[in-house]
């Protein structure tokens, strides 16, 4: 893809490689995001790991207040006298792990949630996203860029390789798009591989909602835990609560052929032996 200008990180300040840094200098790319992102001038956005203010600054003269988080305090130090030198107020800077940070503390407009927005290490991306489903009541959308392999798993199907508990989990509570692919050469420093930017819409999520979510996770975690096994051996080798005449009876209350491996089941198969398995607290220990 190619680069439709570059913003140059300052040299003093060397990515923090344990903290998965990547710089994301492209213009042309910056722009693309903002303008998908579909932001509206009323939002409040959360953005995760501002860094040096690439995409903050564009974010602050779009919608109404910017909530940043940034756990590197090199990079919150910097980012606030960027701020204050260019007059910027409705952004609010804040000094800590994303992992750590109340989403509840943000007060968004009376009738409304927040957005959230951010370009997501790889080494935290799966119990971001864990902790941007469970924040559903205040989180309306999230626009984040992932490496490729995790945008794949959110958007994959059955059957293929990318699909997994990953998918099942963040599918049940949002629908997933991929907006735009990011070529790794928009990074500083340039990462082994390409990124995506992915919507999470968390006001879109899967049709049938009648299981508990604590007890689905906990399904979808035990079918994949061993990917080559049939779904009743993964499952039972994962719990001492899950019996193989348990499983057995949940699986023909489903019409689900024991056989099977945990990628050949859909949502609907998920969801129902959720139910099933459910029904004596088999899966609620």
């Amino acid at each position: 893809m190619a680069r439709h200008g570059a913003l140059r990180p300052r040299a003093a300040l060397r990515p923090k490689k344990k903290l998965g840094q990547h710089f994301l200098t492209d213009a042309g790319i910056i722009e693309q995001i903002i303008a998908l992102s579909g932001f509206q001038p009323s939002d409040i956005v959360l953005e995760i790991g501002p860094g040096q203010g690439a995409l903050t600054l564009p974010l602050s003269k779009t919608v109404s207040h910017v909530v940043a988080v940034e756990k590197d305090i090199r990079l919150a130090n910097l980012l606030k006298r960027k701020l204050s030198n260019l007059g910027i107020s409705n952004v609010t800077l804040i000094n800590q792990d994303i992992l750590t940070f109340d989403f509840s503390g943000i007060k968004p407009r009376p009738s409304g949630k927040i957005q959230v927005i951010g370009n997501i290490p790889y080494n935290i991306s799966s119990p971001l996203l864990e902790k941007v489903i469970k924040n559903r009541e205040v989180v309306a959308r999230a626009i984040l860029m992932f490496q490729l392999e995790v945008a794949r798993r959110l958007t994959s199907a059955p059957r293929t390789k990318a699909y997994g508990a990953m998918t099942l989990q963040v599918q049940y509570h949002a629908r997933s798009t991929c907006l735009l692919a990011v070529s790794k050469r928009a990074f500083y420093p340039v990462p082994k591989v390409d990124s995506m930017v992915v919507e999470i819409d968390l006001e879109q999520p899967y049709p049938n909602q009648g299981v508990h979510n604590d007890h689905f996770r906990k399904v979808v975690r035990g079918a994949f835990a061993y990917r080559r096994k049939t779904i009743v051996n993964s499952m039972k080798g994962c719990s001492p609560s899950w019996t193989s005449d348990m499983l057995m009876d949940g699986m023909k209350a489903c019409g689900i052929d024991p056989k099977r491996r945990a990628e050949t089941l859909n949502m609907d198969e998920f969801l129902c032996l959720t139910s099933a398995l459910a029904i004596d607290k088999r899966i609620t220990e």
